[in-house]
């Protein structure tokens, strides 16, 4: 299951989140590293926006609550479809239509 995740953290001051904000990118490596996060990019001046490839709804929620442990943040977050599956489903569509 894709999920496209949009953090804003709370209002801190950044300094004071800076070094959290250091353990967050190792931490993230870890779900990089497994497959589970495919990309991850820090938005300009605060929050990150990432794409997750995750087994369930339950991994997502335990990802999302280990993130906001380490950077309290609201998230928003998308389900995506797969490019080739999205495809797959609009060649049916058209050869459902022409069918008929």
């Amino acid at each position: 299951m894709l999920f496209c995740v949009i953090s804003t953290p709370r209002p801190e001051r950044p300094s004071d989140m800076a070094a959290t904000r250091q353990n967050f990118w190792p931490w993230m490596a870890g779900y990089q590293a497994k497959g589970i996060c495919k990309h991850i990019y820090p938005r300009v001046g605060r929050g990150a926006v990432a794409i997750f490839d995750v087994e369930s709804n339950e991994v997502l929620h335990r990802i999302l609550n280990e993130w906001a442990d380490m950077i309290p943040a609201h998230f928003d977050t998308y389900p995506l479809v797969d490019l080739e599956a999205t495809k797959q489903m609009l060649a049916a569509q058209v050869a459902a239509k022409q069918g008929t």
